[in-house]
């Protein structure tokens, strides 16, 4: 899909769809909506969707009224909505070229770039793997940003924002993959292919390797699955770097969870192939800071493995022994998440990181506390915390600051080891982050739950069902615009 600026006023803009936002409470008089407002049909509430033909005083074959709320609560993330609902909307309809106005103070980087975004991610269908006739049908062959402004400064927020999509869209497409064609050896193929086509360095960790290193938790959870195990280490380095800062961004891999001998209930488990977004966000951050270019170090660790029942597989009350040397016993091998963060937690640090973020679809306790709209936040350190936080608001990706009070240590107590690696029934996805705190150490950290976000069990008018792709967009934000 062609991107571009237009400077031309948005009714000399020849084009098969013109989408102009409207505001609750606010009349648009031009175009002959008028009418629409007087009868109700068009409210400018946001996501609501009119399609005028014809429309005088254009020069555009359509003119659609895109709801956008309130005016003053309009912001990029609400841009990032209209821009994906929009195209969605006209690409149902055949259109395949559409411009959006950005008029109403609009005409700014930050909306450009996610006016960009939401319209290549609304863009994005997850259906590879389909044969039939409707396939690649509809096809959107540009979008154009009408801002009414010669500073090429909106070029540039246009192409930002082109690759942090394609970027998102990239992981998407990994955690769309069924797992019997994405096995841990397959996401590491791509991951060295993507290193190579951006220049990033690359490193795979196997079994041996592993296991010199002393990854007991991490390979114990593999030992039932007859794929083997891979862990992928991505490395970007500036050449001008203005910070002796090491960004390290560890992200879960599993691409098949049955949840092992603690197997999982067979309805809905076909899902559990995105038991790996954690790790496919971290790899496309990195394919996005690859071209970003910031100034700052920034390594990804992605340790993927499938979580299989087996003649061999790992049992509750087996004990591990970590990289760190802290021994973990094992309560419920479908708590394999934390085990394999564990290792790679530990060897990130080693490796040099001096900030680390992790994202993993960790616990089904994060999704009673906060549903599917907010990511839980976990984090030993403040400063580290407000910038994640600071980045994901700027994006649009809701985050919650959760506790991680000393007292819920109470509930991980374990007579044979350490650790185990569950707590009781209380705050599950808390005392996940606790146990993941004791790897991270004094190295300010962030862990970000992102099991009720990652995937879409429904499609949005801005996003089509399936994977989500977050939380790509603050990553990129929190290295790109790091400041010591």
């Amino acid at each position: 899909m062609q991107i571009s600026i237009s400077r031309k006023p948005v009714e000399a803009i020849d084009t098969d769809a013109l989408i102009v936002p409207i505001f609750e409470g606010a009349r648009e008089h031009r175009f002959g909506a008028g009418p629409l407002f007087d009868s109700g049909e068009a409210t400018g509430k946001a996501l609501d969707l009119t399609l005028i033909h014809h429309a005088p005083e254009v020069a555009a074959r359509r003119v659609l009224l895109a709801g956008a709320g309130k005016r003053e609560t309009v912001d990029t993330a609400q841009v990032r909505r209209l821009a994906g609902a929009a195209l969605r909307f006209l690409k149902g309809k055949s259109v395949k070229n559409m411009v959006l106005a950005l008029e109403n103070g609009w005409a700014t980087g930050e909306f450009v770039s996610a006016a960009v975004e939401g319209a290549i991610l609304g863009d994005y269908e997850p259906d590879r793997y389909k044969s039939g006739e409707d396939k690649g049908k509809n096809v959107v062959e540009s979008f154009a940003l009408a801002a009414g402004s010669d500073s090429e400064d909106l070029d540039a927020a246009a192409a930002r924002g082109r690759l942090t999509a394609e970027a998102q869209n990239f992981a998407r497409a990994l955690v769309n993959e069924p797992a019997n064609r994405l096995t841990p050896t397959r996401i590491a193929e791509a991951a060295q292919q993507m290193a190579c086509d951006f220049q990033l360095e690359c490193e795979i960790l196997d079994r041996d390797r592993m296991s010199a290193l002393g990854m007991g938790a991490l390979l114990g959870v593999t030992q039932g699955s007859d794929e083997p195990p891979a862990l992928i280490v991505l490395h970007y380095r500036p050449e001008k770097p203005v910070s002796q800062a090491h960004l390290g961004l560890v992200g879960k891999g599993v691409t098949f969870d049955t949840g092992g001998i603690s197997i999982k209930p067979a309805d809905g488990m076909e899902k559990m192939k995105y038991d790996m977004a954690g790790g496919a966000a971290v790899l496309g951050a990195m394919r996005a800071l690859a071209q970003l270019k910031p100034r700052i170090a920034v390594s990804a660790y992605m340790p993927c493995v499938e979580n299989m029942p087996g003649g061999r597989a790992q049992r509750p009350g087996d004990i591990v022994t970590t990289m760190s040397g802290k021994t973990v016993e094992v309560i419920n091998t479908d708590a394999e998440g934390r085990l394999i963060l564990a290792d790679t937690l530990t060897y990130a640090r080693q490796q040099g990181c001096t900030h680390l973020v992790d994202a993993a679809t960790l616990t089904g306790a994060i999704v009673v506390a906060l549903g599917h709209h907010r990511v839980g936040l976990f984090a030993n350190d403040n400063a580290m915390r407000d910038r994640v936080l600071h980045a994901a608001e700027m994006e649009g990706e809701r985050m919650w600051p959760m506790p991680l009070d000393e007292d819920y240590l109470d509930y991980l107590k374990s007579p044979f080891a350490d650790l185990p690696n569950v707590g009781g029934r209380w705050g599950g996805a808390i005392t996940a982050a606790m146990f993941l705190k004791a790897f991270a150490g004094d190295t300010p950290w962030v862990h970000l739950d992102i099991a009720g976000t990652a995937w879409l069990d429904d499609g949005k008018p801005f996003l089509a069902k399936g994977a989500s792709g977050l939380p790509v967009r603050t990553l990129v934000r929190l290295a790109a615009t790091w400041k010591d």
